[in-house]
């Protein structure tokens, strides 16, 4: 049986370590909080501080940052990157390759394409079609 956790240096040389995650072995860093329920697919990283509610998916090469809140039910798609303080609400959707900026925040039951930024700052809330909603 294998170790439980990997330690990877970041570009300051601390060493951070993270465990395996019981449901898709992706990484979780300590300090984060993550729901057992929760997906974390092999090859994605959760960040120190970061949140991940119950039913959400973190699919493959995902990298969600430091503080950042990815609410129940959501869906962040392959190779998305989810920056520092950004929060996802609940049963959003963010497509393959998006990246979403510093203390973004995305409204519950949204859905961001592929490849879509969103700037840091921003607040987005679209329909259910990806249509963005007049503020």
């Amino acid at each position: 049986m294998g170790k439980n956790y990997v330690d990877i240096e970041d570009d300051n040389g601390d060493v951070l370590r993270y465990r395996k995650h019981a449901n898709g072995r992706g990484l979780v860093a300590h300090g984060a909080k993550v729901a057992a329920s929760a997906r974390i697919e092999a090859g994605a990283y959760v960040e120190p501080n970061a949140r991940v509610l119950d039913g959400a998916t973190i699919s493959a090469g995902a990298w969600i940052e430091p503080g950042a809140v990815i609410g129940a039910g959501a869906f962040i798609d392959a190779n998305a990157h989810i920056g520092p303080e950004a929060a996802v609400g609940a049963k959003a959707k963010i497509g393959v390759r998006s990246f979403i900026g510093r203390g973004a925040q995305i409204a519950g039951g949204s859905l961001i394409g592929d490849d879509e930024k969103i700037l840091d700052g921003e607040r987005i809330a679209t329909d259910r079609r990806g249509f963005h909603l007049a503020a």
